[in-house]
């Protein structure tokens, strides 16, 4: 079995990233974003890497103070259930708590995996009013979809929002 490496994403790696993404995009699994998009965001993501070759990537996404957003979660076909996805969400965690956040929420159809990791499903209340208020001022679709806003709900139907505390 190879032995995959996880690191921080480099800008090299956006062109990767999309062409993992593209498939998932396509089965309406994980919502598209343009390569600008993605270069933006390349401090965000970390990636698994097996010889040379991009196997997977996750993204950590800060919506506030103690609140970060598990985004982009992929593992390639061919390299699911070798450990890949936890080794990710192992590194997006230890990053989130390097960054002093509390809770990490998802969007997701994997109920399982993120269950196995520590997530639970939530309702509709997880930030206080106030904060509430201010999430609403972002332009990020992400943090639509964490409000749980109307506008979203076609993008989400049957996925799950999940929350861990740290």
């Amino acid at each position: 079995m190879s032995e995959y490496t996880v690191r921080p994403a480099r800008s090299a790696d956006i062109l990767g990233i999309h062409h993992l993404l593209e498939p998932l995009v396509e089965r309406r699994i994980l919502l598209g974003k343009d390569l600008a998009v993605l270069y933006g965001a390349v401090q965000e993501f970390i990636v698994a890497e097996a010889d040379g070759v991009l196997i997977g990537c996750g993204a950590l996404h800060v919506m506030w103070e103690d609140l970060g957003e598990v985004r982009t979660l992929i593992v390639r076909d061919d390299w699911l259930r070798r450990g890949v996805g936890r080794a990710l969400v192992d590194a997006l965690e230890a990053r989130a708590a390097e960054l002093g956040l509390q809770r990490l929420f998802c969007l997701t159809f994997e109920m399982d995996f993120f269950t196995r990791r520590g997530f639970e499903p939530i309702g509709e209340q997880v930030v206080d009013p106030d904060v509430y208020s201010q999430l609403l001022r972002s332009p990020d679709e992400g943090v639509a979809e964490f409000l749980n806003l109307a506008h979203v709900k076609p993008n989400t139907l049957g996925n799950t929002r999940m929350l861990k505390n740290l």
